[in-house]
């Protein structure tokens, strides 16, 4: 008995280690209010069969579930903390590979050719430099990207509308 609880322990600190080095390189892990989301999908920027949602820092997946549910062509997903990973894609296996989640950095990634929009819940220390690597990314794809950014502004950029905590701008290279 005493192996499976050094066992259980070893799990719960190596977990918590995980949980707590991600936190250093970005935002911590705070799940998203699935009410608030489904609304920022209808009413702030309505997700449709020709949009492919991008999700910096996608958590357990909700966003990209949600993006999926609403109509989404695909949704992928970029995180860094691998435990979170694991979930994801364990709750977004009924999408038949509409939905895919990486390990990445949400600061340098490559977004994909089809991305017409992108969702953060960054933090107010990081939004600028993610806002740079969108821009980057719009440069690159060749046309503008959506960002719906949740709970914080962009500096020095106006919002095209907002809704309660979410903010959406149009983002050019």
């Amino acid at each position: 008995m005493t192996w499976a609880i050094s066992i259980l322990v070893a799990i719960f600190l190596a977990a918590g280690l995980i949980f707590f080095t991600t936190a250093l390189y970005g935002a911590p892990y705070v799940p998203t209010l699935n009410y608030e989301l489904h609304q920022s999908l209808t009413e702030l920027y309505k997700i449709s069969k020709k949009d492919y949602l991008v999700d910096l820092g996608s958590g357990d997946g909700a966003v990209l579930k949600a993006a999926c549910e609403h109509g989404a062509k695909g949704a992928y997903g970029i995180e860094i903390n691998s435990f979170l990973i694991w979930i994801s894609r364990w709750r977004l296996r009924k999408f038949n590979g509409r939905a895919k989640v990486v390990l990445g950095n949400i600061y340098t990634a490559k977004l994909p050719d089809e991305t017409t929009v992108v969702y953060v819940f960054g933090d107010s220390r990081d939004i600028k430099r993610i806002v740079r690597n969108i821009q980057r990314e719009s440069k690159r794809i060749g046309r503008p990207l959506y960002l719906i950014s949740n709970a914080f502004t962009v500096p020095g950029i106006e919002p095209i509308k907002n809704h309660r905590t979410h903010y959406l701008y149009k983002i050019k290279g």
